[in-house]
């Protein structure tokens, strides 16, 4: 390998968190000769530690709506949240307006390196190629070495896994090269890029065995629990209708694949269970945690005090501008989502439960409503205030850019107002993002065990993470005495990712999987709250002698009350360019974009698409 000795010093002397939002520009992808990094490097923990960490910090996922680029927030698009009928992209995905191009999807890309994570996937891609070609090359100790290789094997791994769920089957490039001349044989199948992935996070969980992170050095670290579950979420993946489809005459249906799925999901479960994963008591306390004090963590992105300037602006983005927010559409509830939530003791929210009230909506329902979604007159101590209340109402004094609905999850809700905005790489509330909880391995483990015949486990699975939520027993054993069957089972798990995971960009994820997309029905809406009159608002918005507005004194589950100064039926947003849902069948798998087609004359476009033959489920 050639001697760069010169840029090796340059590296170690670069300020780490210059390499946390800048790696994508990081000097080794300007060497002629990408994989001739001084190969004393190898040689050096230090060093390696250094590089391992600017490769965290571009392939770790991160908060889903930090990601800021059109193309990338497209892959959040679905009816859970009103930016899916604002963004441009998110409604192509789901064909509320226009069709997607080969230009529309630009998570692959080569010739360039961009200045966004996701830019190019395959600069990160050379990243883990190098350390796992030259690590056993040094002189390091044999532990040392495993140490790190099963951290780029993971995270190699979970690159490919993005990059496959996406485009259904993509070039495997597993040795160095440079990314700017990439050597491409075409596109890999589906079925090689999932066999490669696994084989990626057996080797992981091989290198990892034994291997205990500290918090204070190794939060955010890959331990064999964790490749373990990106293992098992694998290949939930590949048994899941979108690789694995029922009715597709050309593909047979593989029953073999849930079989596989569901041993390498008891593994995942009972190893993280063995590292002391397990359930927060709180659901409200989930991305409140961290460290040791989060036992539902297994796989985070690690952020920091507001001091060391590794932020993010979720907080920001949650909160009304009344409490220094900036209040996004990526955090309002849609009337989907809003329905989607079953009632205190399980069962559906409908005009025939006599617990639902479709006026008081909020009243009665699963706890994970309240702990999630901020409604009109909701209790919401921002900055420390005991008992404010949330006003969402048109024009509602005191509030601007005002939103029908807010979401609780990542607020902090101790954190004062002046705290909240980003100004010179500082504020927010620094919280991890976790990637992979405890609860979605307890799913995923549900899931698989429905479909392998065992409805009593999936159950099981599913009533512990309902009595988490705080759902009582009821009548009907949680809600779960409504599923009798696989099929019934099968969408009561659906439901129940659909409320445990809310704005934690799994939906989308979850409707492509299981190839539910195109069954969405009618468009992206939510709710207006309106007086009804201005002499209302008035009265509203009064004060008494101690200065407190009548609206706080307002009993806002009592419907008298309500249906007294609100208007009813509430009136809804849509946006007037929306149409309703038309997912297209060949969405399930994305287009390569034309700067990617154009590196390598050997590349298909995929099927459905101009110009494509490329079928993402052939062997």
């Amino acid at each position: 390998m050639k001697r760069h000795f010169t840029y090796i010093i340059a590296l170690l002397l670069a300020s780490s968190a210059a390499l946390m939002t800048q790696s994508c520009k990081d000097n080794f992808f300007e060497l002629v000769d990408h994989g001739g990094l001084d190969a004393r490097i190898w040689d050096n923990e230090g060093a390696i530690e250094y590089y391992l960490a600017g490769t965290y910090s571009m392939i770790m996922p991160t908060h889903p709506h930090e990601i800021t680029t059109n193309e990338m927030q497209m892959h959040y698009a679905s009816d859970e949240n009103y930016f899916s009928g604002t963004n441009a992209p998110s409604k192509k995905v789901l064909g509320l307006s226009g069709e997607i191009t080969l230009n529309d999807v630009k998570y692959i890309a080569t010739k360039y390196q961009g200045t966004n994570v996701g830019d190019n996937r395959y600069f990160d891609i050379a990243r883990c190629n190098n350390a796992i070609a030259y690590i056993p090359t040094g002189t390091l100790s044999t532990e040392v070495k495993k140490k790190f290789l099963g951290q780029f094997y993971a995270l190699r791994a979970m690159v490919y896994f993005e990059l496959t769920r996406l485009y259904g089957g993509v070039p495997l490039v597993l040795d160095p090269q440079n990314p700017d001349a990439l050597q491409l044989s075409g596109r890999a199948s589906a079925k090689t890029c999932f066999e490669q992935i696994v084989a990626d996070l057996d080797s992981a969980m091989v290198n990892l065995d034994g291997l205990a992170w500290d918090d204070a050095t190794g939060r955010g670290k890959f331990t064999k629990a964790a490749a373990a579950t990106m293992k098992a979420k694998a290949l939930l993946y590949w048994a899941s209708p979108q690789f694995n489809p029922t009715d597709n005459p050309a593909h047979p249906y593989d029953a073999q694949r849930w079989e596989i799925a569901f041993k390498a999901n008891k593994e995942a479960y009972d190893l993280c269970k063995a590292l002391g994963r397990d359930l927060l008591p709180n659901y409200n306390e989930i991305f409140l945690k961290e460290g040791t004090a989060n036992t539902e963590a297994v796989i985070v992105r690690s952020y920091s005090s507001i001091s060391e300037k590794r932020f993010t602006r979720v907080e920001q983005f949650s909160r009304p501008s009344s409490e220094g927010g900036s209040p996004q559409d990526y955090y309002v509830a849609t009337t989907q989502l809003l329905h989607a939530y079953r009632m205190k003791d399980g069962t559906l929210a409908n005009s025939n439960n006599a617990l639902y009230d479709d006026a008081l909506f909020w009243k009665n329902r699963d706890p994970r409503f309240k702990n999630t979604i901020v409604y009109n007159g909701a209790e919401w101590p921002l900055s420390g205030k005991t008992g404010r209340k949330q006003w969402n109402y048109t024009n509602a004094a005191k509030e601007t850019s005002i939103k029908s609905f807010y979401c609780k999850k990542f607020v902090n809700p101790t954190l004062s107002s002046s705290a909240v905005g980003v100004a010179n790489d500082l504020g927010g509330n620094g919280m991890d993002w976790i990637e992979i909880r405890f609860a979605e391995v307890m799913l995923n483990y549900a899931e698989t065990a429905n479909e392998t015949g065992n409805l009593a486990l999936a159950k099981d699975l599913v009533r512990s993470i309902r009595q988490r939520a705080g759902i009582e027993q009821g009548n009907y054993d949680y809600g779960l005495s409504l599923a009798s069957n696989t099929v019934q089972m099968r969408d009561l798990i659906m439901n129940e990712r659909q409320i445990e995971f809310a704005f934690e960009g799994k939906r989308y994820h979850d409707l492509r999987r299981t190839r539910r997309m195109h069954t969405l029905e009618g468009t992206i809406q939510t709710y207006l709250f309106e007086t009804k009159s201005d002499a209302l608002k008035k009265i509203l918005e009064s004060a008494n002698t101690a200065g407190i507005l009548h609206r706080e004194t307002l009993d806002m589950n009592n419907r008298d009350t309500v249906l007294n100064y609100f208007k009813y039926p509430y009136n809804l947003r849509t946006e007037s360019s929306n149409g309703a849902f038309a997912f297209r069948d060949y969405y399930y798998f994305y287009p390569l974009p034309n700067t990617f087609m154009n590196s390598s004359p050997l590349l298909e476009q995929t099927i459905g698409y101009e110009g494509g033959t490329f079928d993402p489920l052939k062997d």
